[in-house]
């Protein structure tokens, strides 16, 4: 990809602080403005920024490109202008640590504000159009937010604090700025969101709580106590402040759990040890922000999960640190946080003055392209699940397409495979997933990973050498789709070499019967009983590899691939089916290969979604998996030797097997049945069948896909052929519509089962070829009465 330019602007940071640990730096430019005049804020930098125009909110950036790349935004300024003298003011926060949420790069700000294309500021050492200031308020010296996220937030306010970025006559205590090197900087791809303000929906009432009750064990992330070498951050010693700690001797004493509807108009009063839970009703992700006011020196927490664990919040329930500390001196403030958060729920505490807190609100962090799809039947049940669908997929593709946009918001390979399937369903396109891709393309390594392997993650430090051999394979199988989505072929002939790479690296894994063996690092089947069983020569992995050999034979039309494919796919067949199931494993003992008795059910599922087994071919353990596995099943009393599967990718391979074989009614109800209870409770869905860990996964999204294809009817679209596959299939509805986008126009679908026929209508762009299949054993009407 060619890089982009700015005009002047130069890469700039304050002489010798460009990699120094969790350093703010605020800069701000002056300059006068015609209302007829276009203006734009072109800009990029590292770590992270938030732009104010005139006091105004104007964006958060940049979106993540890979390391020694950088995405430039390009910010609209003019709905924040006034005629005359304006003022751009930047945050930029340079974390300088390794994570897999940003790239450890070292901090600058590139920027230059362009009027009808004439740059009137730019950001250089040898000009002061923007001047540069240490910001103090945001205490530098704290713990990370998770062994996958950087700092924390802890602040100290002053109620001028912020009238620099409104005030030019408040004098900054100007830094000098050092230039830093070249930047490769290259096209920012995707939609910009729209940062819609959500107020809260309820709040239970205050309640009362003690402190200094010390625990036995304190909770210590490894994000506290691993701090060295291969993780990032200031140790506990150097700490100025441990939040997580300090939180732990809290004891809220309960006096009632009514709530009540929140209004933005009231003040919620709280003292001195009191506290207040708020509810926005679903999980939402943003910016946690609010009008503050103190009439005494105040210590606040705010304290957030998606969840109400036990009637309270549990904020080390994901691993992370989900807390904001404040202290604020007398004034009124208007705060927001620099970082997105995840919550459902956040809790209020006074540690010690008095704050009165008014318009408490999230500004919303999401991907903006989905709202002309549209999905709707007569089960309400499963109109939840879209909902909760949908929600999971805007809130974790705000600038990548990410696992969570909580605990890590990271760009995880084998769950891109099911989010980029959404985001076309969804979108129309595949804007996200370029980019993504894009990302992987660009390095020309991975240090420290070995030669050939992909991150698991990316963009992300790997420091400690971690890796996921089977996810590498999983982006083979993304980027088969992704040509069949897009035509792409340029990009996808651009990653060759990576992928043969990768076939490199793998090669000396192959043993004697031309199969995996022994893999390194992080071998990953699922969050199961099926990860006990990875070694030594594990079949869900060789699986896996077999379907990525011949989807890189498919893309690339090497035969040689797809034949290395098809002898490994019957080696499986004879090895690993013991009769009844696919066993999991064989071990090498005394240089001879023996196979264990290990069968989870994700291996079964494993064997009919990559091919090694069918219906036809095994039809006995097709009914055994397609009947009595599922959400429903008791694997106490089913089959308890067989472990039963966890939501990824176990349960979302049987419901893609549902999908794959028409059988549309089971898949709906199980739908039902694996997510209902998620719908309902966060509005999103979740990491694990359970709630153990993130409520809010990109992957889990995947329901959307299911239910355009198999509810409404939308089972085959090929927008590069323009072809499109209308299934009708009796599958327990009475009625379904629904709209997805398709370029500039629709593709949209409604029907209505009365009796023994179906009536329907059909809209699609005019240049589409559609054929109808009919499975339901109704009549078709071509029209709804």
């Amino acid at each position: 990809m060619s890089e982009i330019g700015f005009i002047k602007a130069k890469p700039v940071w304050p002489r010798g602080k460009d990699k120094e640990m969790n350093v703010t730096v605020g800069f701000r430019a002056v300059f006068d403005w015609d209302a007829a005049q276009n203006a734009l804020l072109c800009m990029t930098g590292s770590s992270l920024y938030r732009v104010y125009v005139n006091g105004e909110f104007a964006g958060h950036g940049p979106a993540r490109g890979p390391h020694g790349f950088y995405r430039m935004d390009e910010w609209e300024l003019s709905p924040y202008l006034k005629a005359g003298k304006n003022m751009v003011a930047i945050e930029v926060v340079g974390y300088n640590v390794n994570s897999y949420y940003l790239p450890n790069q070292p901090a600058f700000l590139q920027a230059e504000i362009r009027v009808d294309g004439t740059v009137l500021r730019a950001t250089s050492e040898d000009s002061d159009d923007f001047q540069a200031a240490l910001l103090s308020e945001r205490i530098q010296k704290v713990q990370r937010y998770s062994f996958q996220r950087p700092f924390i937030e802890y602040y100290r306010w002053r109620e001028s604090s912020h009238a620099w970025r409104t005030d030019d006559t408040i004098a900054l205590a100007v830094e000098t700025c050092a230039e830093a090197e070249h930047k490769a900087v290259i096209a920012r791809g995707i939609s910009y969101s729209t940062f819609q303000k959500r107020s809260p929906v309820a709040k239970q009432e205050r309640e009362r709580f003690t402190i200094g009750n010390v625990p036995e064990v304190y909770w210590k992330d490894r994000s506290l106590t691993d701090i060295g070498p291969t993780l990032g951050g200031y140790a506990e010693g150097e700490l100025e402040v441990v939040p997580t700690l300090e939180m732990q001797e809290v004891r809220t004493i309960k006096t009632s759990l009514t709530s009540s509807p929140y209004k933005a108009e009231e003040a919620l009063r709280l003292s001195a040890l009191s506290c207040q839970i708020i509810d926005w009703g679903l999980n939402r992700t943003g910016f946690l922000g609010g009008k503050f006011t103190c009439r005494e020196r105040t210590k606040l927490y705010l304290i957030f999960d998606e969840l109400v664990t036990d009637g309270d919040i549990d904020f080390t329930r994901m691993d992370c640190a989900n807390v904001i500390g404040c202290e604020l001196e007398v004034g009124s403030y208007d705060l927001e946080s620099f970082e997105p958060y995840t919550m459902r729920y956040v809790k209020l505490l006074v540690m010690d003055g008095h704050c009165e807190v008014e318009a408490l609100y999230l500004r919303e962090y999401n991907n903006p392209d989905t709202e002309r799809a549209v999905f709707q039947c007569d089960r309400a049940e499963l109109n939840a699940v879209y909902a909760a669908g949908a929600e999971t997929f805007r809130q974790n593709a705000s600038d990548l397409l990410m696992d969570c946009p909580s605990r890590e918001r990271a760009g995880w390979l084998c769950d891109s495979f099911f989010t980029a399937r959404v985001e076309h369903v969804l979108t129309g396109g595949s804007k996200m997933e370029r980019s993504f891709l894009e990302n992987y393309l660009l390095p020309e390594r991975f240090d420290p990973l070995p030669a050939g392997m992909l991150p698991m993650c990316y963009p992300a430090d790997h420091d400690d050498g971690n890796f996921i051999p089977n996810w590498a394979l999983w982006f083979i199988l993304e980027l088969q789709e992704y040509l069949a989505r897009t035509g792409d072929l340029q990009l996808v002939q651009a990653l060759k070499p990576k992928v043969y790479a990768l076939f490199d690296y793998f090669r000396p894994f192959l043993n004697e019967d031309n199969l995996l063996e022994n893999l390194e690092q992080w071998v990953f089947i699922e969050w199961s009983k099926a990860n006990d069983y990875v070694q030594d020569v594990n079949y869900p992995s060789n699986m896996l590899y077999a379907a990525a050999l011949d989807a890189a034979g498919s893309i690339y039309d090497d035969f040689r691939l797809a034949e290395q494919a098809s002898i490994i796919r019957h080696t499986i067949a004879e090895q690993s089916y013991n009769g009844s199931f696919f066993i999991d494993n064989a071990v090498r003992i005394d240089g001879k290969l023996q196979l264990t008795n290990h069968t989870t059910e994700v291996c079964q599922y494993y064997a009919f979604y990559f091919g090694i087994a069918t219906p036809d071919s095994h039809p006995e353990l097709w009914t055994i998996i397609m009947d009595q596995f599922g959400p429903s099943r008791d694997a106490r009393q089913v089959y308890p030797a067989v472990p039963e599967a966890n939501a990824f990718i176990g349960n979302y391979l049987r419901l893609d097997l549902l999908s794959l074989y028409g059988r549309s009614r089971q898949l709906l109800e199980q739908m039902e049945g694996y997510f209902i209870h998620m719908a309902e409770r966060t509005g999103t869905l979740w990491e694990h069948a359970g709630n153990l860990a993130s409520c809010n996964h990109g992957f889990a999204s995947h329901v959307v896909y299911w239910l355009y294809q198999d509810a409404l009817g939308l089972k085959g679209i090929d927008p590069i052929a323009k072809k499109l596959i209308v299934q009708f299939e009796d599958n327990g509805l009475h009625w379904c519509e629904g709209a997805i986008p398709a370029g500039a126009e629709l593709i949209k679908l409604q029907w209505r089962l009365e009796g023994d026929r179906i009536y329907y209508s059909l809209h699609t762009p005019s240049d589409y070829e559609v054929r109808i299949v009919n499975n339901s054993g109704k009549e078709l009407i071509a029209a709804i009465p």
